[in-house]
């Protein structure tokens, strides 16, 4: 057993860590992210241009079910990628601030405090994705003295946050209208001369659902 004097007296020679290394360790994990979300960015912008592309053929058919759970399925996808490119501006961000406090370390010997890179670590802390990596890299910059503690409740609400918000039905008939617009008005058009020969009953609910396709496309176009 180790007397707490001896502990001590190992303490006061045991090395600390380099504020240069610390910086160069965390802009390493930056770069590794970054990388990560342009590979994600193209993934979903792959499946969005092959989601689009089904969405034009369900609607040339006249499945409006599926051109519309396509086209909510879109929107959701829009929204993931510009969240996306918003957290790689915020890894740009801090890396900069990062490359600022290697400057003053090499003067100074020590790293500051940063409100900036605290900032960006709360923002960052809110994406599910992202979670493991901000909380181990926020406490090694918590013991460097970068940022202050963070609160457990803290991550704990961060967590609890939902991802995205829910797709509105105006969202999903725009992007309706601007992916397969033209087969919409063709269908909308091509309603009248069906009903001729179908029964009183099919006509009238046929007709219903027409005028309010038909209204959706002339709100979405106003």
């Amino acid at each position: 057993m180790m007397f707490p004097e001896k502990a001590n007296f190992m303490d006061y020679f045991r090395k600390k860590p380099d504020p240069k290394e610390l910086v160069r360790k965390w802009q390493a994990d930056i770069r590794s992210q970054q990388r990560a979300l342009e590979r994600q960015i193209r993934d979903l912008e792959r499946d969005r241009k092959n989601a689009e592309k089904q969405v034009r053929e369900a609607a040339k058919r006249g499945d409006m079910k599926s051109a519309k759970m396509l086209a909510k399925e879109i929107v959701h996808t829009k929204k993931t990628i510009s969240r996306m490119y918003v957290n790689k501006a915020h890894f740009i961000s801090m890396n900069s601030q990062l490359t600022e406090q290697l400057g003053l370390a090499k003067v100074a010997g020590t790293l500051s405090k940063s409100t900036e890179v605290m900032k960006i670590v709360n923002d960052l802390m809110r994406t599910p994705q992202l979670m493991q990596t901000m909380q181990q890299m926020s406490r090694e910059m918590m013991k460097a003295g970068v940022i202050d503690e963070m609160m457990e409740d803290m991550m704990d609400s961060a967590m609890d946050e939902p991802e995205l918000e829910e797709e509105t039905e105006e969202e999903v008939d725009k992007v309706l209208m601007e992916i397969a617009g033209e087969s919409l008005e063709q269908l909308a058009n091509s309603a009248a001369p069906r009903q001729k020969i179908q029964p009183a009953a099919a006509v009238e609910a046929e007709a219903d659902e027409d005028e309010a396709l038909q209204a959706r496309l002339d709100a979405v176009r106003s």
